[in-house]
Formats: C-alpha cells, structure tokens, sequence
C-alpha cells in the first residue's frame, strides 16, 4: 500500500461550560503520557498530511465500516508532521492575503492598512 500503519483513537471531552467534543486522534500522548485535559482548534484538519499513514477501522466509523482500511489524508493530533503543516498552511494563506512574517518572530504577520482618514 506504500504507507504506514498507526494506531489511532477517539478522545471525547466535556467542557466547563458543558460543550462537547470529540477529536480523532493518531497514536498516543506525547512521551506516553496520560492525557488529563488539552483544549485545541480543529486547525490542523484543515491541512492535509504529509506523512503515507492508514489505519483499520473501528466502531468510531459506523458497523459497516469495521476493520475496512481507511487511509488518512488531513493532518491528525498526534503526527510528528501535523503542526509543520498546518503552519505551511496557514502561512501560504496568510500570504495569499497579503500579509507578511515578522523577521523576529515567524509567528506574527502584518500587512500595511489604510485608515478610512488616508492615514
């Protein structure tokens, strides 16, 4: 198949303010540790991986889908490449928007802007 295989997992969550949440999850917590609480955007689904991976279906996916191979194309919590590119990502939209990295700090972007007085 040319990819390679990961274990993944669902992390169900309930919020202080009673939201739910329910993430798709590649592999375990970082160092193995137990994940107690963590609050993440669903940012990385927007980019897609760059790592071959699949997976084998479980209950997550609907009985009909059960042990069927699902290969994985977003960005999943959990890939070593995941954060590199939604960053990638991101970054080529804010550019495509005009917007430029700060040299100091990568992270903050700025664009010139004209106030409605011309200023």
């Amino acid at each position: 198949m040319g990819s390679k295989y990961i274990r993944c997992h669902m992390n169900f969550e309930i919020k202080m303010n009673f939201t739910r949440k329910a993430r798709f999850v590649a592999g375990g917590a970082l160092n193995d540790l137990d994940l107690l609480a963590a609050d993440i955007g669903n940012a990385y689904l927007n980019a897609y991986t760059r790592e071959k991976v699949h997976t084998v279906c479980g209950l997550e996916f609907g009985y009909q889908n059960v042990g069927k191979i699902a290969v994985i194309t977003r960005a999943l919590y959990g890939l070593k490449s995941s954060g590199a590119a939604w960053r990638s990502m991101f970054a080529a939209s804010l550019q495509e928007l005009g917007f430029t990295s700060c040299i100091a700090d990568p992270d903050v972007w700025y664009r010139p802007a004209t106030k409605p007085d011309g200023t």
